[in-house]
């Protein structure tokens, strides 16, 4: 009973939006644009929704379109994690995909708390003309555990709650969409016009002749026993020597974001049985470092953790560790991986003679949301004029670090950014002036230490101290 209440709560919360989506409506459906056909998949089976979504669009107006707008209800506003748009070229084992640039738009006639994104097209969309693009988006923290507590040998529900119409400011023909559930066990569904159920896939549509920002609410209360591996915080530290190396070092805040654990736990159970005990909870993780790596650590606040297994290849490198203890939902760890890296892999000069760093973005850690990641780039002590070059909006400033035998100190190039998925494993650049005389800084320094100290031996070795004539 309490269950049917809370889906009945969030449905009447979905149908809230509907209406606030409708409001203001009107002035903002466009004439000029309509999508002949649209299919979209959405796929459950982690705790990252991954959506894909095909549009044929058609130009029924009389100009050229330059772009086509996504639009997302409010309750996805603060999820959307990434946003990739395509147009696709070619046919079957020849088809490729030219990508489209994607960017937030403002729309101030828009509908309350809807979030807007505008697709680029390479060439206007001249009238009568059509087009059909791809698009993924991906969504965090959108999978709600019902119960929020589970014992030991109970598995995971989660509920997802979206629409079963596609959301747009445009016409849409023709369209529907399936939904992907990580297994056969699905409690409860939403049963509109048009629905259909085989095996761990839902259907819903197709649809026909939906006027602008038409929705239909649905809920989805099913079993997702994947981990919900999320990193509340990691703070990514490069510095750069150019003495020859690369020193990576990586410190994580980490919590099971699922449904939380209640009563005591077994692990006697946990290990006898683990098939059925603590299904949901996760006790591994696997990091994909570049290749060639070096000087590997993994340590917490206790010390090192020697349960932790490298394999490396000339293509990529594995590390697979394990944490103290087995992760359960609202259970949190903290550690620290480090490791080295040869510096003629990452570090180049470009035409104009700058230097720059060429590294990946993001998190390591396979299939994990990092609420807040924060990589800080540490130059080499003389750099001037840094910058850089991120595929997509990142927050910058600068820092200065002190280190050893440095004198002014050091720049640090800080990028931080939120709710990052494996996706955002793109490389990035950072670009910075470096005079090769500053190498002999630190040398020169520890030279003239000890010339200094020499001296000073040799002089208190000759001076006779004495108070005897």
């Amino acid at each position: 009973m309490e269950a049917l209440q809370t889906l009945r709560l969030a449905l009447v919360f979905s149908i809230f939006v509907h209406l606030s989506l409708l409001a203001r409506s009107s002035s903002l459906s466009s004439s000029e644009l309509r999508i002949v056909n649209a299919e979209r998949r959405i796929d459950l089976s982690s705790h990252i929704v991954r959506v894909y979504l095909t549009l044929k669009v058609e130009n029924t107006g009389t100009s050229p379109a330059s772009e086509i707008l996504l639009a997302f209800p409010p309750t996805q506003v603060d999820h959307i994690a990434l946003v990739k748009a395509a147009v696709p070229v070619g046919k079957k084992k020849k088809k490729s995909y030219l990508p489209l640039d994607v960017k937030s738009a403002e729309v101030p006639e828009g509908p309350n708390g809807a979030k807007y994104f505008s697709i680029l097209l390479l060439n206007p969309l001249s009238a009568g003309g059509s087009v059909t693009v791809e698009v993924l988006y991906m969504l965090t923290h959108s999978l709600e555990p019902f119960p929020l507590e589970i014992s030991q040998s109970e598995s995971q529900l989660v509920y997802y709650h979206d629409s079963a119409i596609i959301l747009s400011p445009y016409h849409i023909k023709q369209q529907i969409t399936f939904i992907k559930t990580p297994s056969t066990k699905v409690e409860s569904f939403t049963n509109v016009e048009s629905t259909d159920r085989a095996g761990t896939e839902i259907k819903y549509g197709p649809y026909e002749d939906r006027t602008p920002y038409s929705y239909s609410p649905i809920i989805i209360h099913f079993e997702n026993n994947n981990p919900f591996a999320v990193v509340e915080e990691l703070v990514r530290e490069v510095e750069i020597s150019h003495w020859g190396s690369l020193q990576i070092t990586e410190s994580y805040k980490l919590v099971h974001a699922g449904a939380r654990h209640k009563g005591i736990f077994s692990r006697v159970e946990y290990q006898s049985r683990p098939s059925i005990s603590g299904v949901s909870s996760f006790k591994l993780l696997l990091a994909r470092l570049p290749p060639r790596v070096h000087s590997v650590y993994y340590r917490d606040e206790i010390g090192n953790i020697s349960s932790s297994h490298l394999r490396t290849d000339s293509k990529k490198s594995e590390l697979e560790i394990e944490p103290r203890y087995p992760l359960f939902g609202g259970w949190k760890a903290t550690f620290i991986i480090g490791y080295g890296l040869p510096l003629q892999d990452f570090l180049f000069e470009s035409s104009d003679g700058r230097r720059y760093l060429n590294f990946s973005f993001g998190c390591p850690l396979a299939d994990t949301v990092v609420d807040k990641l924060t990589i800080k780039v540490v130059l080499p002590e003389g750099s001037k004029s840094p910058s850089a070059v991120v595929p997509f909006p990142v927050e910058q400033h600068l820092e200065t670090k002190y280190s050893y035998l440095d004198v002014v100190g050091r720049t640090v190039v800080v990028l931080e950014k939120k709710n990052v998925v494996p996706d955002h494993n793109s490389p990035f650049q950072v670009y910075y002036n470096f005079n090769p005389i500053f190498m002999l800084a630190e040398p020169l320094m520890l030279a003239s230490v000890f010339f200094f100290f020499f001296l000073a031996c040799v002089a208190y070795l000759h001076v006779d101290l004495s108070i005897r004539k």
